[in-house]
Order: structure tokens, then sequence, then C-alpha cells
């Protein structure tokens, strides 16, 4: 049943709630590692010289793929939602506690000596905005609702 809480264009032919743009932009903003490997990839020639320039130190580049795996599978899975209700739902507290450890991310490598850098203090600006719109934004969280039938 819909909810009069939200506009009419809110919702897909099927009666369900449209993911909101801002969530693929936190889906992006979780995936950076990833969009940066995919990209790396797909520029073939310039593809080292990008990964060391965002990631100087590799071992980090891989455990940086870590908490944007939740993102690329909730990517992955948003367009059969409605086929795996529990997994969804369960989806937006994995993608909460992703965007924590993301958060937590950037301060300890500067707690380990690395250098503040401007992007490292928007992408922590970006963090808590991502995280603070994971919490508390309805539209999304009725998204990840489990549907009545």
């Amino acid at each position: 049943m819909k909810s009069i809480e939200f506009h009419p264009g809110d919702y897909d032919a099927h009666g369900r709630i449209r993911l909101p743009f801002l969530f693929w932009c936190v889906l992006l903003l979780q995936a950076r590692t990833w969009v940066l490997f995919v990209a790396a990839g797909a520029s073939r020639d310039q593809g080292i010289t990008l990964l060391n320039l965002f990631y100087p130190d590799h071992d980090s580049f891989w455990l940086g793929l870590l908490p944007g795996l939740p993102a690329a599978l909730a990517f992955l899975l948003s367009g059969r939602r409605q086929h795996f209700p529990r997994i969804w739902r369960s989806f937006r507290w994995l993608l909460i506690l992703a965007q924590g450890v993301l958060l937590c991310w950037q301060p300890l490598l500067w707690l380990n000596g690395e250098p503040l850098s401007g992007i490292g203090i928007t992408l922590v600006i970006e963090d808590v905005v991502a995280m603070t719109w994971l919490l508390t934004n309805p539209r999304l969280r009725a998204a990840f609702a489990l549907e009545k039938e």
C-alpha cells in the first residue's frame, strides 16, 4: 500500500518507492576505490600512474576495496530488490556500517603519518554528510523496508 508521506512521483510503476538520487551518489562515494580501479583498468597505459597518484601504498588500495564492497553489491542488487527483500533490507545497515568504516579510515591514515590534504579533508566531510543522510532520510528508510503484500 502506498504511503501518503511521499510524493506520487517517488513511486515506480509497481508501487515501490524509487531509490533517491543521493543514494546513487553515496554508493559512488563508498565505492570510490572500485571506481578508481575500473578507471585505471579502462585507461590501460595510464592505469598504474593513476593508481600510484591516489594510492602510493598498494596495500591500502587493496584494503580500500573492502569498504566499497557493500556499495558495489547494493548497486547490483538494487534492480532485483523485490526478489530478495530480506537481503535488501539488511543492506541499509550494511551500508551504514561501511560508511562508518570509511568515516574512520581517513583519520586513522592521518594518525599513522599520512600528510593532511585537501582531498582527505573533503572525503571526511563527504563521509560525514553521507552517514547523516543514510541514518536520517525517511525515503531511503522506506525504500529498504519490507513490503507488506
